[in-house]
């Protein structure tokens, strides 16, 4: 059983409120379990869609108390806040054109926040949220799931610690199936209305909804920023208006150099993601689809397979596993992951108790902000002819 200082520390979960997410939405589920799988927040009230009467009633239908299941976040954060046991941080998984508003108005009601990718559909609006975070001090964490994996906190804790020497070369790749087929000749489903929609779902649709993972997990796992790419972003699918494809060649701010490929129209891809990071003395490869092992090969040495629950293992990896070796877990228990460690960064923030050094590893609004600069840089480079394009944020 892992140790909670949450309920250690105040007695009790961390009150949230969700936005987004209703029963039959599948990242609902992943973020709701995720949030409450080690027992540091508990799901209180909610905005489960943007018909009132629906979010309502799907807020009941998830076990919210009629009272709590609200109509609009303006009407939660209003009696919320008016409650002695009102809501203490709030998720938010709705679509991008929204986040920004609702996190803005969060962030002014004094909550803590939890928000699904990307950040927002302008870097303007990223670099707002970022400022007011740092004028409050309030805890964000941007859902870059696979951040919460044991064996990429594994990968990421071997490169910093020089296992393979200076990082020379990055490869990330993301590919999926969903979009292989042409949606746009039948009736789209809500969701993906709004996602191939640039005005709600952003300026690129690949690189929002994958393109920010692979770009995360590159910078997260090597310990270096990109400062700079070249980028070619369109579409596989013909006739297609919304990008699909992605590749950009990378250069970071060390020198070292990588390549980013994503996709959504990759037909008969399985949603794989896969790293690897080269440094001079050696690699780390990582692969979604074997999502509980790291190899690590070193220079004139035989592979090594590193296990989730190994007793050899760093400790940034060791502190998110919640059960033995050989069982595996996935792609929920990476969310927690995040959720655990952020809900260690709110209870620091007000009892005054540090937290754990390694809770604070989770993607931030800066991270978040990164993404969004991300998706413009390669939107700006392949518009203009694949030309290397800045990718900082200003200062």
């Amino acid at each position: 059983m892992r140790p909670n200082p949450v309920v250690e520390r105040l007695g009790r979960p961390l009150r949230l409120g969700v936005v987004g997410g209703g029963p039959e939405a599948f990242i609902g589920y992943i973020h709701r379990s995720g949030a409450e799988l080690d027992g540091r927040f508990r799901v209180v009230a909610g905005v489960l869609s943007s018909d009132p009467a629906r979010s309502r009633e799907r807020g009941q239908k998830l076990g919210l108390a009629p009272e709590r299941s609200y109509g609009t976040v303006e009407a939660m954060l209003a009696t919320e806040a008016s409650r002695a046991d009102g809501i203490e941080a709030l998720a938010v998984m709705t679509p991008n054109d929204t986040h920004h508003a609702i996190c803005r108005a969060a962030l002014d009601g004094g909550l803590d926040i939890v928000c699904d990718k990307p950040l927002t559909n302008s870097l303007a609006d990223a670099m707002d949220l970022v400022a007011r975070v740092r004028r409050s001090g309030r805890v964000f964490c941007v859902t870059h799931t696979y951040a919460g994996y044991a064996m990429l906190r594994e990968a990421r804790a071997q490169v910093a610690a020089g296992a393979i020497g200076d990082v020379r070369l990055v490869q990330v790749e993301y590919l999926q199936a969903g979009m292989a087929v042409r949606h746009e000749d039948g009736p789209l489903t809500p969701k993906l209305r709004w996602k191939m929609d640039p005005a709600r779902g952003g300026p690129s649709l690949v690189l929002g909804d994958i393109g920010t993972h692979a770009f995360h997990l590159a910078e997260f796992v090597s310990g270096r920023r990109v400062s700079e790419l070249s980028a070619d972003v369109g579409a596989l699918v013909p006739g297609r208006r919304v990008h699909d494809y992605a590749m950009a060649a990378l250069r970071f701010d060390s020198g070292a150099r990588g390549n980013l490929l994503v996709s959504q129209a990759a037909a008969g891809a399985e949603n794989n993601v896969v790293l690897r990071v080269f440094g001079a003395n050696g690699h780390v490869e990582w692969q979604h689809r074997d999502a509980n092992y790291l190899t690590l090969a070193l220079q004139g040495e035989a592979p090594r397979r590193l296990g989730r629950g190994d007793p050899y293992l760093r400790p940034e990896a060791a502190r998110t596993m919640r059960i033995p070796r050989g069982h595996p877990e996935g792609f929920r228990e990476a969310m927690a992951n995040l959720y655990a460690d952020a809900a260690e960064a709110i209870v620091a923030r007000r009892t005054g108790v540090a937290a754990d050094p390694l809770a604070l590893d989770f993607p931030t609004v800066e991270d978040g902000a990164r993404g969004v600069a991300f998706i413009e840089a390669a939107v700006a480079s392949s518009e203009a002819g694949a030309r290397w394009t800045r990718c900082v944020l200003p200062d």
